[in-house]
C-alpha cells in the first residue's frame, strides 16, 4: 500500500514559482503513473499533469500549459511540479496521485494528503 506525501506548497506573488514534491512512501510498490491534482474551495477536482515511468506520456491541462513541469525519478517515487508565472487562479489544494495498474482505465489508487498553494494578486 502506497502512501504519498506532498511538499512545496506555500504563498507567493503573483508571477511566482513554487516546486511541489511527491514522494512514495513504499518503494517496492509498482508506479505506473503519477499525476497531480488540485482543488480550489468551492471547486471540483481538477487535473493538472501526469506522467509515465522514464518520463513518458507527459500531459497537462490546458490551464497550466506552458507554466507547469512535471518531472520525476524513472521508478515515479518521486514526482516534482515546477509551477512558474503564478496566477492567483492557480490557488488550490495540490494533491498527488498514483495509478498503479498499467491498464489504461485504471483509476488512481493512491492519494496524497494535498499541500497548499496559495497566489496572491
Amino acid at each position: 500500500q502506497v502512501q504519498l506525501v506532498e511538499s512545496g506548497g506555500g504563498l507567493v506573488h503573483s508571477g511566482g514559482s513554487l516546486r511541489l514534491s511527491c514522494a512514495a512512501s513504499e518503494r517496492a510498490f509498482a508506479i505506473y503513473i503519477m499525476a497531480w491534482f488540485r482543488q480550489a474551495v468551492g471547486k471540483e477536482r481538477e487535473f493538472v499533469a501526469s506522467i509515465g515511468r522514464s518520463g513518458s506520456g507527459i500531459t497537462y491541462a490546458d490551464s497550466v500549459q506552458g507554466r507547469f513541469t512535471i518531472s520525476s525519478d524513472n521508478a515515479l517515487n518521486t514526482v516534482y511540479l515546477q509551477m512558474n508565472s503564478l496566477i492567483p487562479e492557480d490557488t488550490a489544494i495540490y494533491t498527488c496521485a498514483a495509478r498503479t495498474e498499467l491498464a489504461l482505465s485504471a483509476p488512481y489508487d493512491a492519494w496524497g494528503r494535498g499541500t497548499q498553494v496559495t497566489v496572491s494578486s
